[in-house]
């Protein structure tokens, strides 16, 4: 594998950690203010973020390229309102899309077709990371964090089940 395509996956490993790192401190500001569905959503987000790690680490195994694990930033922890959260979440979404577009774009100027096969789950993957917050904020503009309207939202979010 191309040294450049090897470095940047494994810098994508340490991303997507921080990013089930990230959903996690939000799983436990919801904790905090009792909204159990949101954070129950945001630890599902947490697993899924580690196994998108996971998958870039067996597949560097299976190319035969040593995996090398960076430090974890810590995240934030302090967040205004609900809203606030959902804002950030999209936010860092776009950011992984962006990573991903460019890990893409590095296995295209060196004709690696495994990671260009490999990355197309992710690229795919990336659709539903961002809309899942998009439609959540949308429905917090409807309720305004009205506390009937989050009970009701946290209510939804609740049933989230990992697949």
């Amino acid at each position: 594998m191309d040294k450049k395509l090897a470095k940047e996956m494994n810098a994508q490993i340490t991303k997507e950690l921080f990013s089930a790192y990230l959903y996690l401190s939000m799983a436990a500001y919801f904790e905090d203010k009792s909204l159990t569905g949101m954070a129950n959503w945001m630890k599902i987000q947490a697993k899924e973020e580690t196994e998108h790690a996971m998958k870039f680490f067996s597949f560097l195994i299976d190319r035969g390229v040593k995996v090398e694990l960076d430090a974890i930033a810590k995240p934030s922890a302090d967040f205004k309102s609900i809203k606030a959260v959902f804002q950030e979440t999209l936010a860092h979404e776009k950011t992984v899309t962006a990573s991903i577009n460019n890990l893409y774009s590095i296995a295209q100027k060196v004709e690696d077709n495994p990671s260009l096969v490999f990355l197309g789950w992710f690229i795919n993957e990336q659709v539903e990371e961002e809309k899942n917050p998009t439609e959540i904020l949308a429905k917090l503009e409807y309720i305004r964090e009205d506390s009937a309207g989050v009970i009701m939202l946290d209510k939804e979010l609740g049933a989230r089940v990992k697949d």
